[in-house]
Order: C-alpha cells, then structure tokens, then sequence
C-alpha cells in the first residue's frame, strides 16, 4: 500500500465507493494518480452476511480496483455523527494520506449514514488544514493538510452534476469489484439467500448501470459518473473553448 494517495473517496461503508465513484478512481489511477478509499464504517448493521464476509469482499474489490491504499476508520455503522472524536479520526486519515483530491458523499440521500458522512467528512477537510487541531499517528505529530480539491459523489439521490467523468473504459473493472460483494448484490445464484433488501434486488444494479449510461450519453461518453465540486472551478479557457 502507498504511503500517500492523490485521490480519496471516503465511503459509508466499504461497498459505496465501489458502487458510485469507482470508475473515476480508475480512470484517474489510468492517468497514473495513486488512488485510495477510507471507508467509514465496517457495514455492521448490514442485514445480509457477516463482518468477516463482508470483510473478505472488501478486500477482493480492493484488489479488484488496483486501489493505492484502503483503510477502515472503525465508526459505528448507523451512528456516524459530526463529533470532535469522528472528525479527529477522519484528519488523521487526511493528514496520513495528504491527498490533493478528496471524493465524498452529497449530502442528500435516503440513507441517513451517507448524509451525516458528508456533513462529517466535509467539516473534518476543513479542520484538517488547521495547525491549532492537533493529531498524531504512531507517536508522531501530523502536519496538517487541506486537499485543494473536493467532490461530491451521486449516491442513491439523483441530482444535476456540475461535471461528469468518462468512466467507459473502467465500467467492467468497476463491476467486477461491485460484484465482488456477493452477499449484498444481486450477483447469480447466491443472490436469492437471506432477507432482500434494498440493494440486492437485480433491478438496483440494472438502475445503477442505466443510470452511468445516461449520465455518460449527457457528457458524450458510453458511461459516466456526475459530480458536484465544493468550490467554484477554474477551467483553463484553451481547454473550455
């Protein structure tokens, strides 16, 4: 795993990112950045499968993506709560990867976890540049760092991006570590085990990859993944124009 990262999406639970901003991750890994996710959460509260399986898929996804670094911050699934001690332990995470880009979730969703992690993430970006908020990992002061850039991902809302990525070229990669998470999607034969839920009926991967092919027809592409940027961007007039 790489010490530092250029891009960070931080995801919920492990499972998120994979599902809504993988393929950027890939296509920036393609333009050589070091890539990496931070899940929040261990997806405990997950009504299909157990820690130690959803575990095993995490980790299969990561390989599946090529992913620089991946690390589980150990929040409790179904309380992830703009506290000092969550923001403290999302900065020091910041502070250990030094990304330039951050990836988050909008802060509008259906489930409530994802809208507190995007409140929780965004204040804790903030914070992260301070010198006054102190961190250490492993015994050693952290310099503070504030990525230059940050995004909002589309998760399970729908909303008008303000840009969106040609995510064509990774879209099979980027299924394939989605499907690595066999007890929460609709992925063949052990799909119809357990309780349904939200996620494992087929229709919801079939809606996310329609959704990719509208989003990419919008923007000129096969598939697309749309955005929102925290900040105005600047955009170099050659290239606008």
């Amino acid at each position: 795993m790489a010490e530092t990262v250029d891009i960070l999406a931080f995801s919920p639970h492990p499972d998120d990112a994979e599902l809504y901003c993988a393929g950027t991750l890939l296509a920036c890994a393609r333009m050589g950045r070091r890539i990496g996710i931070a899940d929040l959460t261990r997806g405990e509260l997950s009504t299909r499968g157990t820690l130690a399986s959803r575990a095993r898929e995490t980790a299969a996804a990561t390989r599946a993506l090529g992913l620089d670094a991946r690390v589980n911050l150990g929040i409790a699934d179904g309380n992830i709560a703009n506290t000092p001690a969550n923001r403290l332990t999302v900065i020091r995470v910041i502070r250990a990867l030094r990304p330039s880009t951050i990836l988050l979730p909008y802060p509008v969703d259906r489930h409530p976890d994802h809208g507190n992690a995007s409140v929780l993430v965004r204040e804790a970006l903030f914070q992260s540049g301070l010198a006054k908020v102190r961190t250490a990992r492993g015994g050693k002061a952290q310099q503070p760092h504030r990525p230059a850039k940050a995004f909002y991902y589309m998760l399970a809302h729908d909303f008008v991006p303000q840009f969106v990525v040609d995510v064509s070229a990774g879209q099979d990669r980027k299924l394939e570590a989605i499907r690595c998470y066999a007890t929460q999607f609709h992925t063949g034969a052990k799909a119809g085990r357990g309780p349904q839920t939200y996620v494992s009926s087929p229709d919801f991967l079939e809606a996310l990859v329609a959704r990719s092919r509208r989003l990419g027809f919008l923007a000129g592409a096969r598939y697309g993944e749309g955005f929102e940027a925290l900040q105005p961007l600047g955009v170099d007039a050659s290239v606008l124009f």
